[in-house]
């Protein structure tokens, strides 16, 4: 989302309402779940067999950071919004791996490549939707990669936008530009999946996993049957998120990209 400005869109509104709405709840644990059978299938030494050096690029409130840091992983986080980083900062500090975490509240631009070191693991998600220029988004995460790292990027899918105001009988939002209410958790700029694949093939990222968060969860209006069971909600999600076509439903998307022919091609600074 971006700001009247032109800017990357701030969370420091939005914090409390980010933890309750989405971390607080299913909505949270499915996202988490999904992402996290993608990385241990592409990359099983995440599961702390070895440490891996890990950027975490808008790391919000720090659940991906905190988890890999309690497995000895050594993790850099960043966010823009002071609130988001202060959050994560309390939630290590409950797990005992604060001054595990080298923390970053910044712009994402703003992150030093030389300064830092290349890393294993790249984790950028829901970020990508709310920049003012989020075509540049991927250059930069390859800057922060070595040689064979992967790239984890969720994003706000345009398809399930669509789907979900189609199944609510929202017609007329689909006759015109979709605007998002300035104070809701909803990005202005939903992305097509062929878009972030056109931006990767470009930039020679290959894609090696794509799942859909949350395929059929949002989109329930009467919760019966197993819907009243939470974990036999996330067994189905993690089932269906890999299933075609409904994982092009999920309400946001994860692809895992494999950096090695991008940074292979990419001689000089040319591209960025």
């Amino acid at each position: 989302m971006v700001s009247s400005s032109g800017e990357d869109r701030n969370f420091d509104d939005l914090t409390e309402k980010f933890s309750s709405k989405v971390y607080g709840g299913l909505k949270g644990d499915i996202r988490l779940a999904v992402i996290w059978r993608d990385l241990l299938a592409v990359m099983p030494s995440i599961s702390g067999s070895k440490p891996i050096r890990v950027l975490d690029v808008g790391g919000g409130l720090g659940q991906m950071s905190v988890r890999l840091a309690e497995l000895g992983h050594c993790v850099t986080y960043n966010d823009l919004s002071s609130n988001m980083t202060a959050t994560a900062k309390r939630a290590a500090t409950a797990a005992g791996v604060e001054h595990s975490i080298a923390w970053h509240q910044c712009a994402y631009q703003d992150l030093d490549a030389a300064e830092l070191g290349l890393f294993d693991l790249v984790i950028c998600h829901a970020v990508i939707e709310w920049l003012d220029k989020p075509e540049e988004l991927l250059r930069q995460l390859i800057r922060h990669s070595s040689y064979g790292a992967i790239i984890s990027l969720t994003f706000y899918n345009h398809n399930a936008l669509v789907y979900r105001n189609l199944i609510r009988g929202n017609f007329k939002m689909l006759e015109s530009d979709f605007k998002a209410d300035p104070g809701s958790l909803t990005p202005h700029s939903p992305l097509h999946p062929e878009l972030i694949k056109n931006w990767s093939e470009k930039l020679e990222l290959k894609l090696v996993k794509s799942s859909g968060l949350r395929v059929f969860h949002d989109y329930v209006t009467t919760v019966r049957g197993g819907h009243t069971n939470p974990q036999a909600v996330i067994d189905a999600e993690l089932v269906y998120s890999q299933i075609e076509p409904f994982k092009w439903l999920g309400r946001y998307i994860h692809f895992v990209f494999t950096t090695n022919d991008a940074l292979q091609n990419i001689a000089s600074d040319e591209l960025f």
